[in-house]
């Protein structure tokens, strides 16, 4: 039973790893920054919502975003490089902007 239980796995495993499956990117700083950036970017309605193909507004979570990315800066500031501390100055200046942008409308 050991061994069927392996033999299995080891398909499964195999299987995984075939020609379809996507490449994972390595995690880095600029990944994970991209991300909550288009996180924020879809609640602020400038781009299209991947699950309901929409585009919403929900300023609510575009402030929390953008409030997270603050903290984050804060939390960081003298242990970032400094591509990545101009980076995240740059994404939370963007996303600033838009935010007041949609709160005049």
């Amino acid at each position: 039973m050991d061994e069927a239980w392996k033999e299995a796995v080891s398909r499964e495993k195999d299987a995984s790893q075939g020609p379809n499956q996507a490449q994972v990117p390595e995690v880095t700083f600029g990944i994970f920054l991209s991300g909550l950036m288009m996180e924020a970017l879809v609640s602020l309605g400038d781009l299209e919502n991947p699950i309901s193909k929409k585009k919403d507004i929900n300023l609510n979570n575009a402030k929390f975003i953008i409030d997270t990315l603050g903290m984050l800066k804060d939390k960081t500031r003298n242990n970032l490089s400094k591509d990545e501390a101009e980076g995240l100055e740059a994404v939370l200046y963007d996303l600033r902007t838009r935010f007041v942008g949609k709160k005049k409308l």
